[in-house]
């Protein structure tokens, strides 16, 4: 390549030199003419700068057109030249050579490789059962007492079927008569529950809520939507999973003072509640007696209320825009 653009020069400059003598030797031997403008000398001048140039470029260009061979160790000669350049800016970076890097060879996985052992993130701990005790977060809740802020194992405990499919039953018979006759009300149904939020809400009451009144949780887990549009039976509103803890709490804290800290009775609607020990539904704050033997008894008379036209509580069903109202039997 050197060699080109050297040969290139020296026949550029040989050129000049030879247009040079050739001019002096057809001049004519006489006293020395006025010079030239420099305007005319320059633009000859120009024409024969111009033509070396053009002698030049025509070599260069030549010679910048690879052959094959000429080409691979050209390419060869830059990758080398960028790998000493990326090694000399590593090396001023860090003070020490970089070590080199390997490009791995694909290995086809093995039975044995792929079968790796647990890490001990992976290990999953267990559960210890421990007794429920007071909380230790009490002031999570301004005005709840410790003796009310339970903690402890979450058992997810099994439902009796005959139970579960019992209180779907009568379900089924309210959806049935609330999607036909007040479908706004109807639209207010809870969605189901869960297991585990059930668990957790027995957990932090110390209560076992009977199987079914969890079975009805299941179903249904409260009532959303407006306040006016939700369903009730009777003047009670159905309380969710949550509402019912949080009911649970606050009764407890007034109980406190009477030295009832844990309390047996689950509200479940305005007024009546569920007794954990035997499963009636009571309405302790009117009169102790049971109002229903069970929370299935219940849902099965309002089920027969809606149907029948019955009343409920001293109230009948009504609906009103798709609402389901309850006015005075009386």
């Amino acid at each position: 390549m050197l060699k080109l653009v050297r040969l290139a020069l020296t026949a550029a400059i040989l050129t000049a030199i030879g247009v040079r003598l050739r001019r002096r030797a057809r001049m004519p031997v006489q006293p020395p003419a006025p010079p030239a403008p420099r305007a005319a000398g320059r633009t000859r001048m120009g024409l024969v700068w111009t033509v070396i140039a053009g002698v030049v470029a025509l070599t260069l260009g030549a010679a910048m057109v690879p052959t094959g061979p000429q080409a691979v160790s050209e390419a060869r000669a830059a990758v080398y030249q960028a790998q000493q350049s990326a090694m000399t800016v590593a090396m001023g970076v860090t003070g020490k050579s970089p070590a080199p890097t390997l490009t791995p060879t694909p290995v086809e996985p093995t039975p044995a490789a792929t079968a790796v052992a647990p890490t001990a993130s992976a290990v999953v701990p267990t559960a210890t059962a421990v007794a429920p005790t007071p909380a230790a977060t009490a002031s999570a809740l301004p005005g709840v007492p410790a003796a009310c802020m339970l903690s402890g194992p979450v058992t997810v405990r099994p439902i009796s079927p005959r139970v579960r499919a019992a209180v779907n039953r009568q379900w089924r018979r309210i959806e049935r008569w609330l999607r036909e006759n007040a479908p706004r009300t109807y639209a207010s149904l809870g969605a189901p529950g869960r297991a585990g939020t059930v668990a957790l809400a027995e957990a932090q009451t110390g209560l076992e809520f009977p199987d079914d009144l969890r079975a009805s949780l299941l179903r249904h887990n409260g009532m959303s939507g407006p306040l006016a549009a939700r369903f009730s039976f009777g003047e009670e509103q159905v309380r969710g999973v949550r509402e019912i803890r949080d009911q649970w709490r606050e009764d407890c804290a007034l109980r406190v003072g009477r030295g009832d800290p844990m309390s047996r009775l689950i509200r479940v609607g305005t007024l009546t509640e569920v007794d954990a020990d035997t499963g009636h539904v009571v309405a302790s704050m009117v009169r102790p007696e049971p109002i229903w033997p069970s929370y299935h008894a219940m849902l099965r008379d309002l089920a027969d209320a809606l149907e029948q036209g019955r009343p409920v509580f001293g109230a009948r069903a009504r609906v009103k825009g798709g609402l389901l109202r309850w006015s005075d039997a009386r």
